[in-house]
């Protein structure tokens, strides 16, 4: 994209970290000024950056003051500009998701570097693909207006193909392959989107509904490491194993460890420049811990690297109905991942449950706007089912959410019968015997 840039005298030196930011994520920039500390007036630049997004020369624009406020009320009072200040990544992510924003006003007094390198990063990424909010952001353009579509990204609507549509698996993986180039994807015809987890997954958040491996319902992943969160949660955990776990990690290129708390920083350093995430547990394994415990948890563990959190409701309150504190526990740690640009994975720990109650845990964690569900933690009476994964699945997935299996899967045949049940993720801490199981499968073929 082309992004307009301007600043006055208290966003200079923020203007400058924001430029060499936005080049390294491949962004052209449009450098409107100020070139140096000497006092100037903001409305100039603002309304500068907001001119070169109405008339369609940048596709985004960011203005910063000393607070941000001033800069979107100028940038505001041009027609087709919808400026919107962010101070924190929530509030960036929805001004795209909501409001389609089209140009970022950032206060340099009132937030560091880093968090303003992080809010650019969640604004940009972020596209406005909802029909309601693009029906809502068209009444504030003036009357007759063209509806927007969110820019830099591709304009995804809802679409509802019907039996007697004339579309063939042939139309659908052009479809999907063409979905791929639009978010910078490699994908040579014929590749599937089972074949690559984390391109479906951006797929889901562009507003797409659930994928189904590569179109065919259940079908397994070659790569299925690319499923797997390498695990060990084990308390007698040692450093050495923690490196080790890492280093098969990144051997394997599976798509995450998981492990405890205190293990996030050394594993943060281990797979920095990998592809591979962290993923730290919260409230594990019991779940019966205070909220506001859960949600410090969370935000220390991100702080130190985690981008992943799998965390444990409050059974006992589940079982007793009280559904009000299910969810302000989960919303607890949703919002701190939010903030942290984090995914959460909300663990029901399925097998002290009912089915009614797996359904009410599921929805729950819907309303609460969490990432996942995930089946067990692995400490419980039991593991990871078909059945529950089945019955996860179907609570979810209209509500673009993912099903996390874990818990007694050790085998390939384990792996994929959750996969084929649902599953798009697979916690386990037999993560390499199952790829090497479904190579020798594959050679078999």
């Amino acid at each position: 994209m082309k992004i307009a840039l301007g600043a006055d005298h208290g966003g200079f030196e923020l203007k400058g970290l924001l430029a060499a930011h936005l080049k390294r994520l491949g962004h052209e920039v449009l450098d409107l000024g100020t070139s140096s500390n000497e006092a100037v007036d903001y409305p100039r630049f603002a309304r500068a950056v907001g001119l070169e997004v109405a008339a369609g020369r940048c596709d985004r624009g960011i203005a910063i003051d000393g607070a941000g406020i001033g800069s979107a009320m100028v940038a505001n009072k041009i027609p087709g500009v919808r400026a919107a200040l962010a101070y924190d990544l929530s509030s960036a992510r929805n001004s795209r998701e909501h409001n389609n924003a089209n140009v970022l006003t950032l206060g340099a007094g009132l937030i560091g570097p880093r968090l303003a390198e992080q809010i650019v990063t969640v604004w940009l990424e972020t596209a406005c693909t909802e029909e309601r909010h693009l029906r809502r952001v068209a009444m504030i353009e003036p009357q007759g207006a063209t509806p927007p579509v969110a820019s830099g990204a591709p304009s995804i609507l809802p679409v509802r193909i019907s039996s007697s549509t004339n579309v063939s698996e042939d139309d659908l993986e052009r479809i999907a392959c063409e979905l791929h180039r639009l978010l910078g994807d490699t994908n040579p015809r014929g590749a599937r989107i089972s074949d690559d987890p984390e391109a479906a997954r951006r797929l889901l958040r562009l507003g797409a509904g659930r994928l189904g491996c590569g179109f065919d319902q259940g079908r397994v992943p070659e790569d299925i490491a690319a499923y797997i969160d390498h695990t060990i949660l084990r308390p007698d955990a040692t450093s050495e194993q923690i490196q080790k776990l890492c280093a098969e990690a990144r051997e394997y290129r599976f798509a995450a460890v998981c492990i405890n708390p205190m293990w996030v920083s050394l594993a943060a350093a281990q797979l920095r420049g990998t592809p591979v995430k962290v993923c730290s547990v919260v409230g594990f394994p019991l779940g019966a811990t205070p909220s506001e415990n859960k949600a410090l948890e969370t935000r220390r563990a991100i702080r130190e690297g985690a981008s992943e959190i799998d965390m444990v409701i409050q059974i006992g309150s589940l079982k007793e109905g009280n559904d009000a504190a299910v969810l302000q526990d989960i919303r607890a740690v949703v919002e701190a991942c939010r903030d942290g640009g984090a995914i959460c994975k909300v663990i029901i720990e399925a097998a002290f449950l009912t089915d009614e109650e797996k359904r009410r845990a599921c929805r729950l964690s819907r309303r609460a706007a969490a990432h996942f569900v995930k089946t067990s933690t692995g400490f419980g009476p039991g593991g990871a089912t078909a059945h529950d994964v089945a019955l996860m699945a179907e609570e979810v997935a209209d509500a673009h959410m993912e099903v996390k299996a874990a818990g007694g899967i050790r085998t390939y045949a384990d792996a994929a019968k959750m996969i084929e049940a649902g599953a798009t993720r697979i916690g386990a801490s037999a993560g390499i015997a199952i790829v090497q199981e479904s190579k020798k499968q594959a050679v078999g073929a």
